[in-house]
């Protein structure tokens, strides 16, 4: 039988933003020691004319933030959706997050304006910045919290997703999500979890979250559940070595509820730590949880 293979995209191209502060250097560096083609703050109107051209036989990086010439979110959001589309482009986005408490600490020791308050304090600066790029945030195909990462632990991070030659195992990022607003992108395998126990009918669990363990007891109070759960991680764990010898670097399971705040997370948690457990790489991104994160009150409004 003849097997056809997939066709080979002629740029692979990772972009890499986040808030001013983050880490964006330091991530944009650790991609060039990686044999990344890097190309820092190029002008959003500049790209297609970039995938326009002959391939450079490597993949490549492009920083972006608000101090790119003609930078604004409706014309990123929309650069995104194009290179998504076209099918000469392998696209991943990288965002970069961070706490804004600890922006303000980077912020104060180097001294810097931020490029939004160039007039006024840093704090200002931060909330306009992590406002404007709220709709980027949500397109991530990987999103790397570095409030708590040293330089070198950010470069490891990255090293863990993108060093595709020295890599002896595959990266697993596990994402919940709420129907209502879509599946992530880039996800490989989609998980429907909207059969289970709703915790959201139980008054004293509702404003709680998948995480909490009174959360996760009442889930698994449902009669589906360990059967449902014990099938989900033999596929899992029996399809992770397969993907791994077509060699695959990493690979996304998404995990939805009505609300992307109860059921999916916990499945999400409960999953990610039995693959820790036979040890494979992961990480754990509940998309829902951190979009009410960020519309919640910031920086110094008590």
């Amino acid at each position: 039988m003849t097997q056809h293979s997939e066709p080979v995209a002629e740029h692979q191209l990772v972009l890499i933003t986040g808030p001013s502060g983050a880490g964006r250097s330091t991530a944009i560096h650790a991609l060039e020691d990686l044999g990344f083609e890097v190309i820092d703050n190029l002008p959003l109107s500049l790209v297609p004319r970039l995938i326009d051209g002959p391939s450079l036989g490597r993949p490549i990086a492009l920083g972006l933030d608000v101090r790119n010439r003609d930078f604004n979110t409706t014309a990123l959001i929309e650069l995104i959706d194009t290179l998504t589309r076209d099918p000469r482009v392998s696209l991943e986005l990288i965002y970069l997050d961070c706490d804004p408490s600890e922006l303000i600490r980077r912020y104060s020791q180097t001294r810097r304006r931020h490029p939004l308050a160039p007039q006024e304090t840093p704090t200002e600066g931060i909330a306009r910045e992590i406002d404007l790029l709220t709709p980027v945030r949500v397109r991530a195909d990987h999103l790397i919290d570095t409030s708590e990462m040293s330089p070198h632990d950010l470069k490891a991070e990255i090293g863990r997703w993108f060093d595709h030659g020295k890599s002896t195992q595959m990266a697993v990022s596990l994402q919940s999500f709420s129907y209502k607003r879509g599946l992530p992108r880039g996800l490989d395998m989609v998980f429907d979890c909207r059969f289970l126990a709703n915790p959201y009918w139980q008054p004293e669990l509702r404003d709680k979250d998948g995480r909490d363990p009174a959360v996760t007891a009442h889930i698994e109070t449902d009669a589906r559940f360990v059967d449902f759960f014990q099938r989900l991680q033999g596929l899992v764990l029996m399809l992770l070595p397969a993907h791994l010898e077509e060699g695959k670097a990493h690979l996304s399971i998404g995990f939805g509820c009505t609300g992307g705040q109860h059921r999916s997370v916990a499945v999400a948690e409960k999953l990610g730590n039995v693959l820790a457990e036979a040890g494979w790489p992961v990480s754990k991104r509940h998309r829902e949880l951190e979009r009410r994160a960020a519309t919640m009150p910031a920086l110094g409004s008590r």
